[in-house]
């Protein structure tokens, strides 16, 4: 079976990170191993404490893995100091995990920061060079680029700029923008524009998880970074349309929208 391997902070409330890739990986027929990198007390109103695990254990927890199991793919979530990050790419290096995706997470859905300011500079330099795939939404893009993107255009020259930097790949999500929602995907060759009509819907907590988690998930299994982005906005989508209605803020998405157990 194929293996992927998650990077990122665990969200207790179930709908974002480590536990919103593992559910992904699951449905989807890839066997998911995790390094946690941040503890979160988190529920669907918000993150009201973080504790960020130390780097040696993050090394430990990639390395007995690769060891062991092997990886066919990794991806990257919360990833909140320039230690952690510089952890996170030597080990990438080290262990030769180049069929990664790089999920570039700054903000919970709830407003609480999970990137420190002095972490963007080691998340252009050391990580995105690293990256088959980086996958940003509009605020993501604009803290990367250091511009504001608000048009469709712009949203293509951000897919450009951001292969400039290093990605063999990007797609440029369009969730924050207007109308239905048209991701932009560059790999240096092709600009593709993936459009998806709008869920209007405030339960999308842990959407950019899955959505990145659903790209790794189709590259362990062989898929080319096109196939399986094309592949995770069907299936983001879907996951949107049967999102969860539980807590008293941002329900999550559903990666288990197509599972029926017993009768």
């Amino acid at each position: 079976m194929p293996v992927a391997l998650t990077m990122a902070g665990s969200d207790s409330g179930g709908g974002a990170g480590i536990q919103a890739d593992l559910k992904t990986f699951a449905v989807l027929g890839v066997h998911g191993t995790s390094a946690i990198t941040a503890i979160t007390a988190q529920n669907t109103t918000g993150v009201t404490e973080i504790l960020e695990l130390p780097t040696s254990l993050i090394r430990e927890q990639i390395a007995v893995v690769v060891d062991d199991i092997g990886v066919h793919a990794a991806k990257t979530g919360m990833l909140s100091s320039a230690a952690i990050i510089a952890t996170v790419a030597d080990a990438v290096e080290r262990y030769g995990l180049g069929n990664l995706v790089v999920d570039p997470v700054m903000v919970a859905k709830g407003g609480a920061k999970l990137l420190r300011d002095d972490a963007v500079t080691a998340m252009r330099d050391l990580l995105m060079p690293l990256a088959a795939v980086v996958t940003p939404n509009l605020p993501e893009a604009q803290v990367l680029l250091g511009r504001e993107i608000t048009t469709l255009d712009e949203r293509r020259r951000a897919a450009r700029d951001l292969v400039a930097m290093g990605a063999r790949s990007a797609v440029v999500k369009g969730g924050h923008a207007e109308g239905d929602v048209v991701d932009v995907f560059f790999d240096g060759r092709q600009l593709i524009e993936l459009s998806a009509e709008r869920i209007e819907t405030p339960n999308t907590h842990g959407s950019g998880c899955v959505f990145s988690a659903a790209i790794t998930a189709g590259i362990a299994l062989g898929m080319e970074p096109l196939e399986a982005v094309r592949r995770a906005k069907t299936f983001i989508t879907r996951a949107i349309a049967s999102s969860i209605e539980i807590g008293h803020g941002h329900g999550p998405v559903n990666p288990w929208f197509a599972q029926r157990v017993g009768r």
